[in-house]
């Protein structure tokens, strides 16, 4: 059976605030339109909801079962209605530890000095969030992933504290921090190549494996040797001048990062969330 929601909305208020008059007051209508869809609830309901008296109303045992359940179930679609509102002024970002702790996090606060209205939140793990509202960036192989998506392509350089020049004047074992993804489908960072490119022996280097580029950087920070990291994730910190990159040149991987999907993305905040961080990745 299908009924009015005018109705039921009419029906409703005027329930809540037992008075026609009232309930025409709160939804911009007269009271004689209250009545009438009142009238015209009752009778595709066969039903009598309200015992009408010369100054006032009073619902009946029925009226006042279907008033709770109409208003509740309105509450539901106002809630619902206020999540969703919310949720398009926030960006949720999912992304790796070592992306959220050194480029997404410590940027916010020029984020949201450009951008006041927009909320961004970011956790962190390795599984895609399907949620509308999840903006997802991801560490992939370039090869697999379409070019529309790539946000940036990846090299690696040998950075640290320590004095630079020590990495091709001494012919002293060099402790490197490197890192193995636990996405066994990521090409590893190519430290060889960066070896073969910079003329140092391999045999140099007393390298040390982490499962996170993070782990390694704060090794790296420490002092206690060089980190084989993402240039990308590294630039803050040089630019900050709490670490130094290698005078050696960079080695290109087949990694990049991406929002897989992009394009159907079309929420307008997330749209303008993306341009910031193409910003932030382009930055020299």
């Amino acid at each position: 059976m299908q009924v009015s929601l005018q109705a039921l909305k009419a029906f409703e208020s005027a329930a809540r605030l037992g008075s026609f008059k009232r309930a025409a007051e709160e939804l911009s209508l007269t009271p004689t339109a209250i009545s009438h869809h009142v009238a015209r609830l009752e009778q595709r309901l066969n039903v009598d909801l309200f015992h009408r008296q010369v100054r006032k109303v009073e619902l009946t045992e029925t009226g006042a079962k279907l008033a709770r359940q109409i208003s509740e179930g309105f509450r539901s679609i106002e809630e619902a209605v206020e999540q969703v509102r919310l949720a398009s002024n926030v960006v949720k970002v999912t992304t790796t530890s070592s992306l959220a702790a050194l480029i997404l996090i410590p940027a916010l606060h020029e984020f949201y000095l450009n951008y006041p209205d927009i909320s961004v939140e970011v956790s962190t793990g390795e599984m895609l969030d399907n949620h509308l509202y999840h903006l997802p960036v991801r560490l992939g192989q370039l090869a697999a992933v379409p070019a529309s998506e790539v946000l940036c392509h990846e090299s690696f350089n040998l950075f640290g504290r320590l004095p630079i020049d020590r990495v091709k004047t001494t012919d002293e074992p060099i402790v490197v921090f490197n890192t193995i993804w636990k996405n066994k489908n990521l090409d590893l960072p190519p430290l060889e190549k960066w070896c073969l490119l910079n003329h140092i022996e391999p045999s140099r280097l007393r390298v040390q494996n982490f499962d996170q580029e993070l782990l390694g950087i704060q090794e790296a920070l420490a002092g206690n040797g060089y980190v084989f990291a993402s240039c990308t994730l590294m630039r803050r910190l040089v630019k900050q001048h709490q670490i130094q990159a290698c005078q050696t040149r960079p080695a290109q991987s087949g990694l990049c990062y991406y929002i897989p999907n992009r394009a159907a993305l079309y929420n307008r905040k997330s749209q303008v969330f993306i341009e910031w961080l193409e910003q932030q990745f382009n930055l020299s």
